[in-house]
C-alpha cells in the first residue's frame, strides 16, 4: 500500500516519509506536493528507494497427449 505521511511543525517546516513505492518513482510522486510546499531542506532515501520491482511470471506445458478429460 502506498502511503505519504506529513508531519507539520508549529515553526512551519513539513516532514514528508513516502512508504510502500518502490524504487525512485517517489520523486515523481512528491515532486509537485514539494514545489507546492516550499523548499526541500533536506532528503533521505529508504531501503524501498533502491529495492528492484518483483516480476514474475509462471507458465505451465502439458502436452496434448497427458491431457485427459471426464464427463460426468
Amino acid at each position: 500500500m502506498e502511503t505519504l505521511e506529513f508531519i507539520i511543525y508549529p515553526d512551519g517546516r513539513v516532514q514528508e516519509k513516502v512508504t510502500g513505492i518502490i524504487g525512485s518513482s517517489c520523486a515523481e510522486v512528491t515532486a509537485a506536493l514539494e514545489a507546492k510546499l516550499g523548499r526541500v531542506v533536506a532528503q533521505e532515501t529508504t531501503s524501498e528507494f533502491f529495492a528492484q520491482p518483483l516480476n514474475q511470471s509462471a507458465s505451465v506445458t502439458t502436452p496434448a497427449t497427458q491431457q485427459s478429460f471426464t464427463q460426468w
